[in-house]
């Protein structure tokens, strides 16, 4: 099978995204965790395959870093067929897919990541192209412009989008297959780490597999960055074998906790606590104070500590949890504890 072909400007390749693509698993039996979704995917490519058709378009959604795009190089190499990659960004006209859409072959895999992020023009070149596999262009302008088709061959299409919600109705309704991520929980994380360590050839005792998986937020990309940095931390501090001490020294010079919250998770928890007193508050706000991008704070900041019981969103905003305070160190106002804060979720 042909190496993936990557549409996005080519730009000089820096050694861990080299790294991130050695270590990604060719094939389902290989991956770990999201166990539903893969069995879902495992028929959905034998039936296929049973009637020698090209995959129904698939939408994947979730939290960044859990595998979107690894998953479609795994589905590429299980169905034969190339795979090229772009993302929404980088398509700025309608020309720009009609280009890519016309160097497909017959059962490609077009992968757009960011999918939402597609132009209102880019996405109605879009729209035939999966329903009829034919492109529409138009030749000319005024009253003598007329339309011209081109069939295409038959593809599939595995868009990736962090946020669904901002897709489009008529977009979101032309993928045949939608299947969400979820974090993924401590055992299937030791796994990964365990067999990224294995191929860096990186010696790890089973407790240094845990102190580096439970701080990886239950993101893979966030495990296996933590990973090289413990990695290098050992051969310069140590002997070079990635031990429990070892990994808590190397995650603490990164100032990364027990739980794994970074600097910028206890920025925001902090400025959240000591300057708004708890919330609720906007997330601009929170994003103005701290001199981040509201995206930065909803997209990376946010996702976990929703999860680990931190963050509650409220109908007036965010507001710290109780366990924020603890884990914090922080008094706790008792006034604060009252269940009519945590309403329906708010924005």
């Amino acid at each position: 099978m042909p190496e993936p072909e990557r549409m996005i400007s080519p730009q000089s390749r820096p050694e861990e995204v080299v790294v991130d693509a050695a270590l990604r698993p060719r094939a389902l039996d290989e991956m770990v965790g999201q166990d539903l979704l893969r069995e879902n995917l495992k028929i959905l490519i034998q039936a296929a395959r049973h009637r020698g058709e090209p995959l129904d378009h698939i939408l994947l959604y979730g939290p960044p870093g859990l595998g979107k795009t690894t998953l479609a190089h795994v589905i590429s190499h299980e169905m034969g067929v190339g795979l090229k990659i772009t993302a929404g960004p980088a398509i700025e006209r309608a020309g720009d897919l009609a280009a890519i859409l016309t160097n497909l072959r017959q059962g490609d895999i077009l992968f757009i990541d960011e999918v939402h992020r597609l132009g209102r023009a880019v996405e109605e070149v879009l729209y035939p192209a999966m329903e009829d596999f034919a492109l529409d262009i138009v030749i000319g302008k005024g009253p003598s412009a007329r339309n011209l088709r081109l069939k295409l061959p038959r593809f599939t299409l595995i868009g990736a989008t962090t946020r669904l919600a901002m897709m489009t109705a008529p977009l979101r309704a032309r993928f045949g297959a939608v299947y969400r991520f979820d974090f993924y929980d401590l055992s299937a994380m030791e796994a990964i780490v365990a067999r990224a360590a294995n191929l860096l050839k990186a010696p790890i005792t089973p407790d240094g597999v845990t102190e580096v998986a439970r701080r990886g937020r239950g993101t893979p990309r966030v495990a296996l960055r933590l990973l090289r940095r413990v990695r290098d931390y050992a051969q310069v501090k140590a002997d070079g074998a990635i031990t429990a001490p070892i990994a808590r020294e190397a995650l603490a010079l990164l100032e990364i906790d027990d739980l794994g919250l970074d600097a910028l998770d206890r920025r925001v928890l902090l400025r959240l606590i000591r300057d708004f007193r708890g919330g609720p508050v906007g997330l601009e706000a929170i994003a103005a104070s701290l001199s981040e991008e509201p995206d930065t704070i909803m997209d990376v900041v946010e996702p976990y500590l929703l999860q680990l019981g931190f963050l509650g969103r409220t109908p007036r905003g965010r507001v710290a949890t109780r366990r924020a305070y603890e884990h914090l160190g922080e008094p706790y106002p008792e006034m604060l504890d009252q269940p009519s804060l945590f309403g329906p979720e708010g924005q």
